[in-house]
């Protein structure tokens, strides 16, 4: 796979939790597949504090999928600045530890769904960190 391809991957796929989160944040009942499922309220939204969270949430990942843009040379000109490579390995690092936290989720949803997402992230990411631009 090339680093291109992988750094699209990513982004489409931060792209699809980003969108779970903000329906979160918006007040969509799916509190039982984030969070481990210990947040959910009686009808299935979020309590404010972490509808407040997947909104930060969602927003993190899309900047996350702007640096993993970046260093693949997909958007931008900085792709082998420090700063970016460093980012990069950060976002693997983060995936890297969130993956077994979907993992330990109440509901399949967030084990085998985001967990897998999560799973291929760090891959992903770890190509385009690894590679840099092409």
């Amino acid at each position: 796979m090339g680093v291109e391809t992988a750094a699209i991957a990513a982004a489409v796929l931060f792209g699809v939790v980003a969108l779970f989160q903000l329906a979160l944040a918006l007040g969509v009942p799916w509190g039982a597949y984030a969070f481990g499922g210990r947040a959910v309220r009686d009808d299935g939204t979020l309590p404010p504090a972490y509808r407040a969270a997947s909104a930060v949430t969602a927003v993190v990942l899309v900047l996350f999928s702007v640096v993993i843009l970046t260093r693949a040379g997909v958007i931008g000109t900085s792709g082998d600045s420090t700063l970016v490579t460093v980012m990069s390995w950060v976002i693997v690092a983060f995936m890297a530890i969130n993956t077994p936290m979907n993992l330990l989720g109440r509901h399949w949803i967030e084990k085998f769904v985001f967990g897998g997402i999560t799973l291929v992230l760090v891959v992903l990411c770890a190509i385009v960190a690894a590679s840099g631009p092409s």
